[in-house]
């Protein structure tokens, strides 16, 4: 089983004409402003996994500071599942600065989603006030039975593009550590911070509650990142995550072929270990 565990959709109307919602959403404008930056629809999610092989992929809308815009995006992501089931899972997304955001989070698992994300914090990092807003979210999601909620990060060092947050190591060691009774998924391998598993003292228990997909691995690094996992030992928290519609799955199955992983090792990151993670994936 093929599942991608990072896929983006959006509301009818941000799909018909973006420009609308540039307003007082900075975050959205610095990814989308460009023509270049894909938008799709489930029915377009659905074919292209069909062409890739696909079984299963993890939907999300994005984190609107607009309330309402969150809603809307969180309600097409339940239509999605509904008209799907089979298909696809969702996440609840949103803006953690809205005192309403815990009470979304309830709302939409009760209607049938599987966690939160992808939540980010693309102009602060995961600073104190950014732990302090997820606090009452991943109560939420522990009371509802321990869903994961998977979080944006990226690495620290390196060149710089749209979406690339202050974020830090430092700060991803404390998110782990605040909530380590939390399942947390760190997108983008989660900044790097996978390799301190090496460490003989402290960061395998801090790390023990992490999961780490391969959202736009394809732009950041070489193929070997996939040993590289298999020698921090943590391939087995290693998700498929393609960042669709940015990219497509075949151009992570070319990483995977150029890497050193066996057969079984490679079906572990492209299904397996998300099938764990989300027992509801049958």
């Amino acid at each position: 089983m093929i599942i991608d565990a990072h896929t983006h959709l959006f509301f009818q109307d941000v799909v018909d004409n973006r420009t609308p919602f540039f307003d007082n959403e900075p975050e959205f404008m610095l990814l989308y402003d460009s023509p270049k930056s894909k938008i799709a629809t489930a029915s377009q999610l659905i074919e292209t996994m069909d062409q890739h092989g696909v079984d299963v992929s993890i939907i999300f809308g994005f984190p609107w500071r607009n309330p309402e815009y969150a809603q809307r995006n969180n309600d097409a992501i339940i239509a999605a599942v509904n008209t799907h089931p089979k298909r696809l899972r969702g996440l609840a997304c949103f803006d953690l600065s809205w005192e309403g955001a815990a009470k979304e989070a309830e709302r939409c698992i009760d209607a049938g989603l599987s966690g939160v994300g992808e939540l980010a914090f693309y102009m602060s990092g995961i600073d104190d006030r950014a732990i302090r807003l997820l606090e009452p979210v991943m109560e939420v999601l522990k009371h509802k039975g321990n869903l994961p909620c998977m979080i944006h990060t990226n690495e620290p060092v390196g060149h710089h593009y749209p979406g690339k947050s202050p974020v830090t190591l430092g700060q991803i060691d404390n998110l782990a550590q605040t909530f380590s009774d939390n399942k947390i998924i760190l997108a983008h391998w989660g900044g790097g911070i996978f390799f301190y598993h090496t460490m003989k003292k402290q960061m395998k228990e801090r790390l023990k509650n992490i999961w780490y997909d391969t959202a736009a691995s394809v732009f950041l690094y070489d193929p070997k990142i996939y040993d590289m996992a298999v020698t921090a030992g943590v391939l087995k928290k290693v998700l498929l995550g393609t960042d669709y519609p940015l990219l497509t799955p075949d151009r992570y199955y070319k990483d995977l072929d150029q890497s050193q992983l066996t057969l079984e090792q490679k079906r572990m990151v492209l299904g397996e270990n998300a099938r764990a993670l989300f027992p509801d994936i049958q």
